[in-house]
């Protein structure tokens, strides 16, 4: 098989493909004959060392792809070969096969492109996970979304609105909110321009905001916890921004307001159902046209590292895909 091959932590433009063994599964293990890649914010953190697991080298970055299983090891029961199905592995999948554990991957419906099923696991699990296990977001709520125009961020868009949220969606460019109004967000703010604070107290009065989801970090999160109303929960789910805020911590008191982690990879070890059910329910929901993810561009796996640049400097709506 092909595989780009990270041999050191270093930039993106560093990484190779590569001519490696085409893996075959032990017990309780697919092999994905891969059609497409998703292309996430973590890829590019692990292949700099930058990122909260360091693989040992050397590896394959990718950390979830959708294809056609080719092999099924023992005691595989709920995947066959030629099934579509798509799997969330951690690295691996900016490659043409991909080995993955069976509990980590998942039948495919016919009516989901391999490229959609490419990007489901991380940045729409990370956000449905946020948005109901952890924001307990409810319909008639007011949920911000900082970011809103990246992977998470509008899958997160999607989410809210798909769980009867009022969406305000924040983001650095014209044409970033532009594609948040096109997949469902109810009001915009470009925290670009003007005092973000000043525009969510305009938008959502002495009521303020229900849940902040916030992947970006920087200088922005202050002003938008400043936002939540009474009882709000503040999402930490990334970085993207590059600086990890401190924050005051008089501001949780005085607003009775949460402060939440959100861990999506850790949340799947330790309830693989949940995350199954979340899954279900996001292919449900795609499926009626309540959630359209957006794949903005396609690359072939030696263009996987151009992929990889663009993501970190921020050239990148919605999701984008390896094509191998």
């Amino acid at each position: 098989m092909r595989a780009l091959t990270c041999t050191a932590f270093d930039q993106p433009e560093t990484l190779t493909v590569q001519d490696l063994p085409t893996p075959v599964p032990g017990p309780g293990e697919v092999v994905l004959e891969v059609r497409a890649a998703g292309v996430n914010y973590p890829d590019a953190l692990m292949v700099t060392g930058q990122y909260q697991v360091r693989p040992p080298l050397p590896f394959t970055p990718g950390a979830e792809a959708a294809g056609v299983v080719t092999a099924v090891g023992e005691g595989v029961k709920h995947l066959r070969v030629g099934q579509r199905a798509a799997a969330f592995t951690g690295t691996g999948a900016f490659a043409t096969h991909l080995k993955a554990p069976a509990g980590a991957a998942f039948a495919l419906p016919s009516a989901l492109s391999f490229e959609v099923g490419a990007t489901l696991p991380l940045a729409y699990g990370t956000a449905m996970h946020a948005l109901t296990d952890r924001g307990h977001l409810t319909a008639g709520q007011t949920l911000l979304v900082l970011g809103a125009a990246g992977g998470v961020g509008l899958a997160a868009v999607m989410i809210g609105k798909a769980l009867g949220a009022r969406v305000i969606a924040a983001a650095s460019t014209e044409d970033k909110l532009a594609v948040a109004r096109a997949h469902g967000a109810d009001e915009t703010v470009n925290y670009e321009q003007g005092d973000l604070k000043e525009a969510l107290k305009t938008l959502t009065g002495k009521a303020g905001v229900d849940v902040v989801l916030d992947p970006v970090g920087g200088h922005w999160a202050e002003s938008a916890f400043r936002a939540l109303g009474w009882n709000g929960r503040y999402l930490v789910v990334g970085f993207a921004g590059g600086e990890i805020p401190r924050l005051p911590l008089n501001l949780p008191l005085l607003k009775g307001a949460s402060l939440v982690g959100v861990f999506w990879g850790e949340y799947t070890r330790r309830d693989p159902r949940g995350n199954a059910e979340h899954l279900a329910q996001l292919m449900a929901w795609i499926e009626a046209g309540q959630v359209r993810p957006l794949v903005s561009a396609r690359y072939a796996l030696d263009d996987a590292p151009r992929a990889l640049r663009d993501l970190l400097e921020r050239r990148v709506t919605g999701k984008v895909v390896v094509v191998p």
